[in-house]
């Protein structure tokens, strides 16, 4: 058996961004790997996930999930492979999903992973759409937004992790007509073309609640809304009457130093009977095995696909997370020690 590596490198947070996030603050560092207590493992780590909810946690505000501590490892989705384990739940060459990513080795109990299975679906998709961004989107759309069969749908940020898997499963569930926003006309033809959407816009081209009234002209019953700001607005706009918009992110202000100004027209709510409701994963864990039995027998049928945008080597991992706020991803964005 080889020797088990004792030191491992991990990103850590060492400023607080104001604004935008920018290179220098993160830093990688070398760390010692812990010893492996009873009942824990030790992970090596082949990928792990950047996720816009990360930029929330970087400032110091109380939230639904903890900031991150300067000078401190980072944490999030990863999967790797068991290199030690003193826990008869799981043996070595067993591949888990934990929440400790940023890092190259991770030592944890192992009640905290979930064992994996590369032959039913690849290791990554576990990050994203078989993941958590899948089960956000499954719940989000399906409890959350009360989807039922002929509503017209529109998602904003349509061509992330999360939006395409949205669009996707409204069409598979019958959908009328849905909707998406993205940020290239790159990004807006893959919504079309390989996802299926019946419209997709840019909305760098132009004001997005013109462009949606045009590609939704009867109305939208469903939101589901990754952007907030004008997208919110213009989706208030277009709900129809009983409308419901599941509320997931709002990427557009998330490094704004100033409050947005919009949406302008929350008045519209009262005579709409509009329903927004604000979505976290965490609430839906139940779903989870209904979740993924339904959306990996899409996959393999291949009525949902998906896209990933790996990025090579650790030492690209803060690069990485950057140009996902950039909008640089199409679908989930992931950087992988595996390459």
């Amino acid at each position: 058996m080889s020797a088990l590596p004792t030191t491992g490198r991990e990103w850590h947070l060492i400023a607080r961004p104001h604004g935008w996030p920018t290179p220098e603050d993160f830093a990688l560092r070398e760390a010692a790997v812990p010893e492996v207590g009873e009942g824990q493992i030790l992970v090596r780590t082949k990928h792990f996930s950047v996720d816009p909810y990360m930029r929330g946690r970087m400032n110091d505000v109380k939230s639904y999930v903890p900031p991150f501590q300067l000078d401190q490892p980072m944490d999030g989705g990863a999967v790797g492979e068991v290199i030690a384990s003193r826990d008869d739940s799981i043996a070595v060459g067993d591949h888990v999903l934990h929440g400790l990513g940023w890092r190259e080795y991770a030592v944890l109990d192992a009640k905290r992973a979930a064992k994996v299975d590369p032959s039913l679906a690849p290791l990554t998709a576990y990050l994203g759409v078989l993941g958590m961004p899948g089960l956000t989107a499954y719940a989000g759309l399906l409890e959350v937004a009360s989807f039922k069969e002929g509503d017209a749908v529109f998602v904003s940020g349509a061509a992330g992790a999360v939006g395409s898997e949205v669009g996707q499963i409204a069409k598979l569930k019958g959908a009328s007509r849905v909707i998406g926003s993205a940020g290239s006309d790159e990004k807006v033809k893959l919504l079309v073309e390989e996802y299926g959407f019946d419209a997709a816009f840019n909305y760098k081209n132009g004001d997005v609640a013109k462009q949606l009234k045009e590609a939704a002209p009867e109305g939208i019953d469903v939101y589901f809304d990754n952007v907030g700001g004008d997208h919110l607005e213009a989706a208030i706009s277009s709900l129809n009457v009983h409308g419901r918009a599941a509320i997931c992110g709002m990427i557009s202000m998330y490094n704004a130093t100033e409050p947005s100004p919009a949406p302008r027209n929350l008045a519209m709510v009262i005579g709409k009977r509009l329903r927004l409701q604000g979505l976290l994963v965490s609430d839906h864990a139940a779903l989870q095995p209904q979740f993924v039995e339904e959306v990996s027998a899409w996959i393999r049928s291949g009525e949902l696909k998906y896209s990933e945008t790996k990025v090579p080597g650790i030492e690209n991992g803060a690069e990485a997370f950057l140009g996902l706020l950039r909008g640089e991803n199409t679908g989930k964005m992931i950087v992988s020690l595996d390459a």
